[in-house]
């Protein structure tokens, strides 16, 4: 059973609210200097010069005050838990310039995305999270890239990952 905050569950229960769930993205490559951090809501504003606004969590080791995660017009839904499936996911950023797609689109490897879910009022307070996920595609438009994650697929594993040879296994050559 997964255990909801206060917080999460008086937003749930009330008519309205002010407090908002807020996704928090992390995306991850070995090409990237650092990590990509996103969030859904534009919780404060974090520079006049260029104007930006974001989130500031210390969600997965992240400094608050040197690593906010940036606010992006997004859509997303959280990975389900359906039992005959892998988790998935997809993520939706709007207006998107093409910067951003020739970086999405440069990858050979699958970088990998972590997200959260937390409130507003509570951006320390993980709600529930899903880590170490791939992204499997990234789609797009002059508009809008459609991101898909879900866990590394199956068929990227090899099977069997060791040849029984002399030289990997001699006591099996005795």
């Amino acid at each position: 059973m997964r255990r909801v905050s206060l917080n999460a569950r008086q937003t749930h229960d009330a008519p309205y609210s002010d407090d908002l769930e807020i996704a928090l993205i992390m995306i991850e490559h070995p090409d990237l200097d650092a990590p990509v951090r996103l969030s859904t809501d534009p919780t404060e504003r974090l520079s006049i010069d260029p104007l930006a606004y974001g989130t500031r969590s210390a969600w997965m080791g992240s400094d608050p005050a040197n690593e906010p995660f940036l606010f992006i017009l997004a859509a997303s839904d959280i990975p389900g838990d359906l039992e005959d499936a892998p988790a998935s996911a997809n993520i939706i950023v709007e207006n998107v310039d093409s910067d951003i797609a020739k970086l999405l689109r440069s990858f050979v490897d699958r970088p990998t995305v972590h997200m959260a879910v937390v409130m507003a009022s509570t951006p320390d307070l993980v709600e529930v999270e899903f880590r170490d996920m791939a992204m499997i595609s990234a789609d797009g438009n002059a508009g809008q890239i459609t991101l898909e994650i879900s866990r590394a697929p199956i068929e990227d594993e090899s099977v069997p990952m060791d040849r029984f040879t002399k030289e990997r296994f001699p006591g099996l050559f005795r």
